[in-house]
């Protein structure tokens, strides 16, 4: 999926709300685990509940590749019942020296086709190369995360700015807002001012609002620029809003909530009328 179709899906569908399917076999409801494949009955039904509310999903690889080949076949199933309008991130965190990232580059973009795949930078900018040769593919760069840990490295001073400036900036300068994305934590979303100077025409990646404290309309006013730029992603208030027998129908009520704060911020801005 390519950049203008990406701006076009969130003035139709009046949002830039990214489903997260970090799903764990042991938050499942309980009903589903008569199935023979529990957890891809749910993504299933978290898709079908949640797919007119948001332009994204992201699977987080690490809750599939525990299950071995197995979580493997989970994930190709998961994005074959996503609609193919919809902007689909691999959520790796890969980063890796040329030869192994052109590797890594192969398995995301070709031989499960998603549109977007998250890597880390620390290794230096030739092992963002292989994925950025794939046209019409995101890489999504870490920069300031959300996790407690993240100013341990990220906000190190250095004589350039602090340590995620540098990575936005020497980023930004290697690949342009056509191809690059950042992971930008809504738990930093004063910061997010900041790096809108950096990288103000990037979209960001922001995890983090809901259940790990992020401020949805901070995040919004921060981040917003002339095409929205902003996938703001949402896991936990979601997926798991429910572990009952009905679990989609709160799913889908938490995903409306948030679409109807974004589709009113995207009217507040004048991007969609």
């Amino acid at each position: 999926m390519d950049l203008q179709k990406l701006i076009t899906e969130i003035k139709q569908k009046k949002s830039y709300l990214c489903v997260g399917l970090d799903t764990e076999f042991e938050k499942i409801p309980k009903h589903l685990l008569k199935s023979e494949n529990s957890i891809l009955e749910f993504n299933k039904s978290i898709i079908k509940a949640t797919k007119k509310y948001c332009v994204a999903y992201k699977l987080n690889i690490a809750f599939y590749e525990q299950y071995g080949s197995k979580g493997w076949d989970i994930i190709e199933k998961t994005i074959e019942h996503i609609p193919s309008d919809i902007f689909i991130i691999a959520d790796s965190k890969r980063g890796d020296i040329g030869n192994t990232a052109k590797m890594y580059a192969r398995t995301f973009f070709e031989t499960y086709n998603f549109d977007a795949v998250t890597v880390s930078p620390y290794m230096g900018l030739d092992t963002l190369q292989p994925f950025l040769e794939y046209k019409n593919k995101f890489t999504i760069v870490l920069a300031l995360t959300s996790n407690e840990g993240s100013s341990d490295f990220q906000m190190l001073d250095t004589p350039d700015g602090k340590l995620y400036e540098v990575v936005i900036k020497k980023v930004a300068e290697y690949a342009n807002d056509k191809n690059i994305m950042f992971v930008t934590g809504a738990t930093n979303a004063d910061k997010i001012v900041n790096i809108r100077k950096l990288v103000p025409e990037h979209f960001l990646l922001v995890p983090g609002v809901g259940a790990q404290g992020g401020d949805f309309s901070e995040v919004s006013e921060n981040g917003f620029n002339k095409n929205c730029g902003l996938l703001i992603n949402s896991s936990r208030n979601i997926i798991y809003a429910s572990n009952d027998e009905n679990f989609e129908i709160s799913a889908e009520h938490e995903a409306i909530k948030l679409q109807s704060q974004m589709e009113q911020f995207l009217i507040k801005k004048g991007f969609i009328k």
